[in-house]
């Protein structure tokens, strides 16, 4: 089953690219299926991939997006840069192997992974950033894991404003205050572990929601996403999984709805805290 591409809203970004909002996160994608992974997944609709030097399927990753025969300008694919690659000489080197492992001629989107503010090494990472933005081998740049203190410091080093901030996010995880930041400075919000993993598949709130509306508890969760105006990334390996992912555009929720699933924000994380990390 695949669906149609003008389903998925294109959400426009402070820098002038247009970004799917929904999108697929290969994190713990192993090398061995990453590839047909991402084909599997352009074929059913998707034109998002998001992945990371981190996640070591970067080079499988590119393999797919080529074997799709999908033109290169309908899909939108991010990438990020490591901890132990930070600073402005290191993350210039790291970046041209990213993009030589993935082989697709040019990032959409760069991010830094994360702040790691004891390094403190993020202000120069970011200048670097600049430096492959203005080259054009790079179309857009962005953070993940920031907390608003570290976006003022970017603020106050740089005039570039990042165009995404990439953090966890989920009903058990709300992130209402780095939501609200974003909003204020026009940077988009992106999720990761959007389903904080399944942990919520079962909770009362959401099956009866679920129900309600003839969906999954995970199709639920992805909809209040998109309704919140949140980009996401949900991963998934199964292939009925990423048809099920996708199918989020048929229905609506509820204000009532809407106010349920924010109730369940308990603070509750599945990754670290980026203050800590």
């Amino acid at each position: 089953m695949t669906f149609s591409v003008e389903q998925n809203p294109l959400f426009a970004l402070n820098n002038g690219q247009s970004i799917p909002q929904l999108g697929l996160g290969v994190y713990k994608v192993t090398q061995d299926i990453a590839d047909s992974l991402v084909v599997k997944a352009i074929e059913t609709g998707y034109r998002r991939i998001d992945t990371a030097a981190l996640y070591d399927n970067e080079l499988e990753v590119g393999a797919g997006i080529r074997k799709s025969g999908l033109p290169r300008e309908e899909l939108f694919v991010t990438t990020k840069i490591w901890n132990d690659r930070q600073g402005y000489q290191s993350s210039l080197d790291a970046i041209d192997e990213s993009l030589n492992r993935l082989n697709i001629g040019y990032l959409d989107m760069l991010l830094i992974h994360w702040p790691v503010p004891k390094q403190d090494l993020y202000v120069d990472t970011w200048r670097a950033f600049e430096e492959v933005l203005a080259s054009g081998r790079v179309r857009g740049i962005g953070v993940s894991n920031f907390h608003p203190a570290h976006l003022d410091k970017l603020a106050a080093n740089s005039s570039t404003v990042p165009a995404l901030n990439q953090i966890e996010l989920h009903p058990g995880l709300q992130q209402a205050e780095v939501r609200a930041y974003d909003a204020a400075h026009g940077i988009a919000t992106e999720a990761w572990s959007p389903l904080a993993r399944g942990r919520f598949n079962d909770h009362p709130i959401l099956q009866a929601i679920a129900a309600e509306h003839g969906k999954s508890a995970s199709q639920v969760v992805i909809r209040w996403h998109i309704q919140l105006g949140n980009l996401v990334i949900p991963k998934t390996v199964n292939p009925d999984r990423l048809v099920e992912n996708i199918n989020v555009f048929d229905f609506e929720l509820s204000p009532s709805n809407m106010a349920a699933i924010a109730t369940l924000d308990s603070g509750m994380r599945t990754g670290p805290n980026p203050d800590e990390f």
